[in-house]
């Protein structure tokens, strides 16, 4: 187009295309602005206070719930028993005082003063190869004498790598709950090598895992960011039928992953949408429903006029789908009438997918689904499926909340010990078993040919 002779109409242009561009970066300022504001803040972030929130507390009539006691001690069980004697006076009148009746109460504390043990360690040696050889008591975690003598006992141990892995206590907080607590001297450096010391002790218990998750016929995957000696990392986490995995690596791939089920896994795959789960060719995906419906309803909140039937028809054939297999789920409706109902969700969608949409987001959202059409309704086939990968985003929360605590691992070894403890600790807690002592049991097995060792996963 020619430039116009009429100065007027060139000063003109020229303060509209500034004004455009000047919306351009206004435009873009805010988008950043809004998605910061959708990062989690707290790790469990739900959104804007309430305008009307309900009262706290117990409700009144049916709905007040039953109430919760603490359950009586048995009577072999108690350590201490003392009397509540009658004061010498009333306190009211200082009247005189008959004794009527005598009540029990019961209170559970902590122990204030920690249990010193010592270990007479017979030694010997073999009259027959000459070596030297050493007892073992149960209670021991290791042989080590001289130096390495004064040790900390195989509960403390395991207590220390739960408040650090699954309570998201750092190091230092970890040694001054022990300190406060147990009165137990405890120095960062060594809650850190308690740590190490039972990944190492439970990195069988973890290739155990690796193989129920490569052996399972569904996997729900999920990542996050880490860091390794402040550089960037990633948590990985899979959730399979009986055990939850994760591994920290460097890089967000799928590789590490397919490290562990091969190229050629053909099970169940839900995952949130990452490109490098595509590599699995064999495996039926489920891209996660609540995803894409999050999408839509941040579309819907800023959409005006016409822009609000795309996302609106989105989020309605979402739900829909949704809504019937949970019908199913609760028998009111077959697996095969589900089924049937799988070809017409695909084309719903892709008749959506493919309608030009002027709206850039819209366009970026129309372009994914159609991307990836065939993985969003695999629920419907097989009911048993989980829409989104809400296990995988449960699984990795308590990692959420360990990284904003204290950040990450100084060394690719912290990693690998945060990997293999999360994973034995959260397959404890999946298994219904008591995690302190299983890591105890396994610090005390280890090295010991008089212990069995404490079996994590039972067999099929």
């Amino acid at each position: 187009m020619d430039e116009p002779a009429c100065p007027g109409c060139r000063d003109l242009l020229k303060r509209v295309a500034e004004l455009e561009g000047r919306i351009a970066e206004l435009t873009r300022r805010l988008e950043e602005a809004l998605r910061a504001g959708k990062r989690q803040a707290a790790p469990f972030r739900k959104g804007p206070p309430k305008a009307q929130p309900q009262t706290p507390g117990r409700k009144a009539g049916e709905a007040h719930g039953a109430h919760g006691h603490r359950p009586l001690p048995p009577p072999e069980q108690i350590n201490e028993c003392h009397q509540a004697q009658l004061p010498d006076a009333c306190p009211h009148c200082q009247g005189r005082l008959v004794e009527t009746a005598t009540a029990e109460q019961y209170q559970a504390e902590i122990p204030r003063r920690p249990l010193l043990r010592q270990f007479h360690v017979h030694i010997g040696q073999c009259q027959n190869c000459g070596r030297r050889v050493q007892g073992r008591h149960p209670l021991q975690t290791s042989d080590a004498l001289g130096a390495a003598a004064s040790q900390v006992g195989p509960d403390a141990q395991a207590a220390a790598t739960i408040l650090h892995t699954q309570m998201g206590l750092s190091h230092a907080k970890t040694a001054a709950v022990f300190d406060a607590l147990f009165g137990i001297d405890l120095t960062r450096g060594a809650s850190a090598q308690i740590n190490g010391r039972a990944a190492a002790r439970l990195e069988s218990d973890y290739q155990h895992i690796l193989d129920e998750v490569r052996s399972s016929s569904r996997i729900a995957a999920d990542e996050t960011g880490w860091r390794i000696g402040g550089q960037p990392a990633w948590l990985h986490v899979w959730v399979a039928d009986r055990a939850t995995a994760y591994a920290v690596d460097p890089q967000r791939s799928a590789a590490v992953l397919e490290r562990v089920i091969g190229a050629d896994w053909d099970g169940e795959l839900g995952h949130d949408g990452f490109a490098s789960y595509g590599r699995f060719t064999e495996a039926v995906h489920q891209q996660c429903a609540g995803h894409i419906l999050r999408r839509a309803r941040d579309l819907l909140e800023w959409a005006t006029r016409g822009a609000v039937h795309f996302p609106r028809q989105v989020i309605a054939l979402f739900t829909e789908a949704i809504h019937l297999r949970n019908d199913c789920r609760r028998g009111l409706r077959t697996p095969d009438e589900l089924a049937a109902q799988r070809d017409a969700f695909d084309d719903r969608l892709l008749e959506l997918a493919r309608r030009p949409r002027c709206v850039p987001e819209h366009a970026r959202l129309a372009k994914h689904l159609w991307n990836y059409s065939e993985q969003w309704f695999a629920f419907l086939s097989d009911p048993t499926m989980e829409p989104t990968n809400w296990q995988a985003e449960q699984a990795i929360r308590p990692a959420v909340v360990n990284r904003k605590v204290w950040g990450g691992n100084r060394t690719p070894a912290g990693a690998h010990a945060q990997g293999v403890l999360a994973s034995v600790l959260e397959t404890c807690r999946r298994q219904a078993r008591y995690a302190l002592d299983h890591v105890s049991q396994t610090l005390r097995a280890v090295g010991n040919l008089l212990l069995p060792r404490p079996q994590l996963l039972p067999d099929r």
